[in-house]
């Protein structure tokens, strides 16, 4: 064996330098690590407390966007669970889109979805753009983007790193870009697209852990920046504050309040009401819309109870009720 095949990475998805969140095989968040394991999945299934969802909870609402709106407006439309479709500066922005029945590796078990998406497929204008900001299924869905190819639709899939790989393997034709945190890109009619730190983690499967990265995403556009974040923990609340920091004033803020319970599980990777609201007020935004709930069941609690979080979380840091939104699926949010 030569030096140089000894120390080939393993990595199946992405081959490149070491770096201070890539230690050749693995992504990490610097100072942090992934210590989740097997075993804690397994705990978490015997321990029980998951409250029992409707088999369906319709939303009142549906959407049927326009072809575009103009470059000094914002347009968010709630497709359900990470789901959105943003308008802006003339440009069709999809954030993590699934159209999918179920967020799972197969189609006739995991999550399963309890309201329809709130845009009819069909009713999509020509999407310019799709951002993924991870590979976890509720996130990256495959069906969805095979379904956007072979449809006429030829965006640019903007994704991190090694999610390419993912992908092209499913959807060859597909328009694939990748980047690192702190690395920008430009999405034309004077939008930037800035990529930055989130605290998660990413894997297909059980042998795939930590080889593809998760972002959050900073739309820098002519009506305003958006921050959109598809998962995180909230820890210290650094990367937030570092987005105030960095970009200048936030316009609108896409926060998750969903699948945090049980807390010793899932703190890690995903914020619960209070901490969305946290993450808010640091990182100095003028509004917010929440999302990762009331879509799919991922975790312990019941389906109305992130709203109730949410709800004391913005009495108790005294936020008005109005700036930070949680719509229902086919709901529209205009700047």
């Amino acid at each position: 064996m030569t030096e140089k095949s000894k120390h080939r990475s393993k990595n199946p998805y992405y081959q490149g330098p070491v770096t201070d969140h890539f230690d050749g095989e693995h992504f990490f968040n610097p100072g942090r690590r992934w210590k989740k394991s097997p075993l804690d999945l397994l705990r978490w299934g015997f321990e029980g407390g998951r409250e029992k969802w409707p088999d369906a909870h319709p939303s009142p609402f549906s959407d049927k966007p326009p072809e575009r709106v103009s470059e000094q407006a914002i347009r968010v439309s709630f497709v359900g669970h990470a789901s959105f479709l943003v308008q802006t500066a003339g440009l069709n922005i999809l954030l993590d889109p699934v159209w999918s029945d179920r967020v799972s590796p197969v189609r006739f078990a995991g999550p399963k979805r309890v309201n329809s998406p709130g845009i009819a497929f069909d009713d999509l204008p020509m999407i310019d753009i799709v951002l993924i900001s991870h590979n976890h299924y509720d996130h990256l869905d495959l069906a969805t983007l095979k379904r956007l190819c072979t449809l006429g639709h030829t965006p640019r899939m903007i994704t991190p790193l090694g999610n390419d790989t993912i992908i092209k393997q499913a959807v060859p034709n597909a328009r694939v870009e990748t980047y690192d945190w702190h690395q920008h890109v430009s999405l034309g009619n004077e939008v930037m697209l800035h990529f930055e730190e989130a605290y998660h983690w990413s894997a297909r499967g059980l042998r795939d852990r930590l080889r593809a990265l998760w972002a959050a995403f900073v739309l820098k556009t002519p009506a305003g920046l958006i921050y959109h974040v598809g998962d995180t923990g909230y820890h210290d609340g650094r990367i937030f504050k570092h987005v105030a920091d960095k970009h200048g004033p936030v316009r609108l803020a896409i926060l998750p309040i969903g699948a945090y319970e049980p807390r010793w599980f899932m703190a890690e990777q995903h914020m619960n009401p209070d901490e969305a609201v946290r993450a808010f007020i640091a990182c100095g935004a003028e509004q917010a819309i929440a999302h990762h709930w009331g879509t799919f069941q991922l975790t312990n609690e019941g389906l109305s109870r992130p709203l109730e979080a949410l709800k004391a979380a913005l009495e108790h840091h005294g936020v008005e009720k109005s700036r930070f939104k949680a719509l229902r699926p086919g709901e529209v949010f205009e700047l």
